[in-house]
């Protein structure tokens, strides 16, 4: 049994979820694979698997009960959080996760590759770009834990929007102003989140365009 299985599985049931054995082994190797690519690739700032558990794992479980069904784009992905961490625990779920860096996509890529997933692909390419808005269509979710401006990723989701899209972005703080100056045209529904063994302030933001 992998060395932190029953630290995730007793971090996830304090989240409220129930995931299958099967699902935390999928996620202890995913963290694995980060974790030794990470040494070459430069992935993530954080280091040590400990920390990655909790600040990435557990970080991004902790939007899974409020994150609305459907086709999912994780924006800005980086090495594949929360977009990755999602596609394992819901293979129902089919999933792009997108970024314009090389390495972080090539790294899923292998990853996908390695374990045969069939409801997730990467996608090396800028947000904006009118090849891949064409060609990867229309979202029922798009979300992100990348953006440092709600404002831009709200922008830049709309490309990829139909009128009952749900925008979900995972933030520390809740940006106040900035759901203040969408108002009128998306609702906002704030969740507040708990991560266990994370003593920061964590919300999810939902919005929807006002019909």
């Amino acid at each position: 049994m992998h060395p932190f299985f029953q630290e995730l599985k007793q971090g996830s049931q304090a989240l409220g979820l129930d995931l299958s054995e099967e699902a935390l082994t999928l996620l202890l190797k995913y963290q694995d694979a980060l974790v030794l690519w990470n040494k070459a690739y430069n992935l993530t700032a954080i280091r040590d698997p400990k920390e990655m558990l909790v600040k990435h794992l557990l970080d991004s479980l902790s939007i899974l009960k409020d994150l609305p069904k459907g086709r999912l784009l994780d924006v800005g992905t980086g090495g594949g959080m929360p977009g990755m961490i999602i596609a394992l625990c819901q293979p129902e779920r089919s999933c792009v996760l997108l970024d314009s860096n090389g390495k972080k996509i090539r790294f899923l890529k292998q990853f996908i590759a390695d374990l045969k997933l069939t409801n997730v692909i990467a996608v090396q390419t800028r947000v904006e770009n009118e090849d891949s808005i064409g060609e990867l269509g229309q979202f029922d979710v798009i979300t992100s834990r990348a953006f440092a401006s709600l404002t831009d990723f709200v922008n830049a989701a709309q490309r990829y929007m139909h009128q009952q899209s749900i925008i979900a972005a995972m933030k520390g703080l809740i940006p106040t102003d900035e759901v203040e100056q969408m108002k009128d045209e998306y609702s906002c529904k704030v969740v507040e989140l708990r991560v266990p063994r994370l003593d920061e302030q964590r919300h999810l933001l939902l919005l929807q365009r006002i019909q």
